[in-house]
């Protein structure tokens, strides 16, 4: 098996890090639970953390770090104004497989300090077209009627006479409202602003076209256009004991939205003179808008100034995010077998242009537009060392030319904590300007690893790997000056000096460079394929704003785990599968170099997780799955001075079924079987506020390819 993640395709054997891959057959098994992939790569990859079963992926992490998204190769994430909705909202239907690659890495860039997944698409199929259609329904028993959950797919794939060959999905669902294990509902907007998993009506377009001019040389354009709009009915209460719908209450923003694409252009050629020859070209369009929420104290304590103390949140307190990026990727696979029988040389490099703002409903702006571009070459080198032992490293190189537009970023309402009858003390944050200008900054980020075969079907592999985050220079400027230094009574609003300002030099943006050591053993076979690995990562910046200091925190970082998986055919027709990952980590809370305090929630919510699944094969083609799936929970200080927000524990019992039926599959599903009421834990440390998770969820539904 051969694996993209890598830059380069690469057996598995090879790549010196834990690789994951979850195949076409398994993706269709998880279509009967869920159309998402971050609840697919949650159930099957152990350093992948809980879903937070929103459209957000607010908190969701790889081994207490950021994922980078790719499909088909290409970068889906947003570095300048990194936002969460990207997993949740592409289609399981279009999708052949999932490639994860666990571990810091730049061979895409910016973003994969925790790992990388490649999203890649469906495969066309030769001859004339081949249709699939998939229809379900879902629901919550706790209210079958305000829950329904009518999804739809339609797929064609095939090859014309001509040699274009094509694959085509569209997808739509609809969404009611959700409960949780006591049958009571859940709110639209439990994240603060990211949008719920209630009241939506999405579809995705995929489109791939491509054409083979011989054996090596091929050509292929593919589209994907998402659109979601969710319209709540009432705003959340960010409170104890939980968030919450505020029945008294109706929601009086807009919509929330996505109306993102993204198009490739891309030439391969195995026979080019130097190996083989990758290019692919890529446009992303972005446009999320966010939920509106009003001000409550501490949990969102700083919002848009209406102007009015006593109703402080702006009308416009709702923003849209537009982001376009384009870019270049060049990979050549040069074999040296020259020099070295089977040593190959992977090189190439990219460049990126991205330019971001954000608005308010009145269309200002809330952070300064930014605009950037990255230039970066690469190489790698792999070397195999007799029969059993393959070496690999390289080097990636990167600018990034930033450009900063000037703003006045606008008033603010915010709330510091105080000992009276309210709980804390107004203040306002005049408009203030943020100055920009023009500003260089680069990152050099190197690997080195090796596997070492014991068997035909074992490896032992370990190394080391680097890879980066660039800070949210967004979200920083749209904080700049939140601090009471630069704050006013609500009585004078406009206390601040003539000519107040900051500058954007002022933040001091760097990247975050994150180490990654590990060491594992994996095996592969048609009875059984297992893996145990260790990790650790480290890094010596961080990219947490200060709004005291106007600048990036410079934190010390340490996080550490251990990761098990694995399947196995008992007998000819069951397999037992599951997983177990462990993972903590501590950080420097207050810059004396020592790793005093846990890392917050936010990073790592469950340090245990556990998930034991049993797969029944009947000889008529019947499939039954029971899923057991349960994680630990946390309570550890995270700052000298003993603060604490505690996760509970939990877990959930699971069953789907499929069986033939008319020349289709037949399917239902029961996720949380007993109802069990349980806190989400990913999203109950966004704002280490309880959200409660799904209650029982049902699915029927029918697939066929014809």
């Amino acid at each position: 098996m051969t694996v993209t993640g890598t830059r380069a395709a690469r057996p598995i054997e090879e790549v010196p890090q834990t690789v994951q891959v979850i195949e076409r057959d398994e993706i269709e098994r998880q279509l009967i639970l869920s159309s998402s992939p971050s609840e697919a790569i949650a159930r099957l990859v152990p350093g992948y953390s809980a879903t937070t079963q929103t459209i957000s992926s607010a908190s969701e992490n790889f081994r207490g770090r950021d994922a980078l998204v790719l499909l088909d190769g290409v970068p889906l994430n947003t570095p300048l104004r990194d936002v969460s909705r990207i997993l949740a909202l592409l289609d399981l239907n279009a999708v052949d497989r999932i490639e994860t690659v666990a571990g810091a890495s730049s061979l895409y860039g910016a973003g994969a300090t925790g790992g990388t997944i490649n999203i890649i698409t469906r495969r066309p199929t030769e001859g004339p077209p081949q249709f699939t259609i998939n229809s379900a329904l879902r629901f919550f028993p706790a209210n079958l009627g305000r829950s329904l959950a009518p999804e739809l797919s339609l797929g064609v794939t095939g090859r014309s006479k001509t040699g274009l060959d094509y694959v085509i999905v569209g997808s739509g669902r609809h969404s009611g409202r959700t409960y949780d294990g006591l049958g009571r509902e859940l709110p639209s907007d439990a994240l603060l602003g990211q949008g719920g998993a209630d009241r939506t009506n999405s579809g995705n377009l995929f489109a791939k076209f491509g054409y083979d001019f011989d054996a090596a040389r091929r050509f292929e354009v593919s589209a994907m256009v998402v659109r979601l709009n969710q319209d709540p009915d009432f705003l959340t209460l960010y409170s104890p004991p939980r968030a919450r719908p505020d029945f008294n209450t109706p929601y009086p923003g807009r919509s929330i939205r996505e109306a993102s694409q993204s198009f490739s252009a891309r030439y391969t050629d195995t026979d080019f003179a130097l190996g083989s020859l990758s290019v692919v070209g890529y446009y992303n369009e972005i446009e999320k808008r966010f939920n509106y929420t009003q001000f409550s104290f501490p949990y969102n304590s700083v919002v848009y100034y209406s102007g009015n103390p006593t109703v402080p949140t702006s009308t416009a307190n709702q923003t849209t995010l537009y982001s376009t990026r384009y870019g270049l990727n060049l990979t050549i696979d040069t074999p040296l077998d020259r020099l070295l029988s089977g040593a190959r040389f992977t090189w190439g490099g990219d460049v990126i242009h991205e330019r971001t703002r954000q608005e308010l409903l009145t269309g200002e702006n809330v952070f300064t537009p930014l605009e950037q571009t990255t230039l970066a070459a690469f190489g790698l080198l792999q070397v195999p060392v007799g029969p059993r032992l393959t070496l690999r490293g390289g080097l990636r190189y990167e600018h990034f030319a930033l450009s900063v537009d000037g703003f006045v970023r606008p008033a603010a309402y915010t709330g510091v904590t105080a000992r009276n009858a309210a709980g804390f003390s107004p203040f306002v944050l005049p408009a203030l300007r943020v100055t920009g200008g023009d500003f260089n900054y680069d990152a050099i980020t190197g690997n080195a690893g090796a596997t070492f075969r014991i068997t035909e079907r074992a490896e032992l592999y370990g190394g080391y790997s680097q890879g980066f985050a660039l800070p949210d220079v967004g979200s920083f400027t749209r904080r700049a000056g939140l601090s009471t230094a630069f704050a006013c009574p609500v009585a004078r609003p406009n206390c601040l000096p003539a000519g107040a300002s900051v500058g954007y030099a002022n933040i001091g943006p760097e990247a975050q460079i994150v180490n990654s050591y590990e060491l594992g053993l994996r095996r592969r076979g048609a009875d059984a394929n297992a893996g145990i690995v260790g990790f650790i990562s480290t890094s010596d910046q961080g990219v947490t704003f200060d709004p005291l200091t106007n600048r990036i925190s410079q934190q010390k970082e340490m996080i550490w785990g251990a990761e098990l998986n694995g399947d196995v055919k008992l007998t000819q027709r069951f397999t037992l599968a599951g997983l177990l990952a462990y993972r903590e980590g501590r950080y420097d809370s207050d810059g004396d170099g020592r790793l005093d305090s846990f890392l917050p929630n936010n990073r790592i919510a469950t340090p245990l997780r556990a998930v034991l699944s049993g797969i029944w094969q009947f000889e008529e083609g019947t499939m039954l799955r029971v899923e057991a799936v349960g994680f630990t929970g946390r309570n550890q200080r995270i700052d000298r001075s003993g603060t604490r927000y505690k996760i509970e524990d939990g877990g959930t019992i699971n069953l789907a079924v499929s069986t033939p039926v008319l020349g289709g599959q037949a399917y239902a599903s029961i996720d949380n079987l007993f109802d069990a009421g349980y806190q989400n834990p990913t999203a109950t440390s966004v704002r280490n506020l309880p959200v409660e998770a799904f209650g029982r969820t049902v699915t029927v539904g029918y697939r066929k390819t014809f």
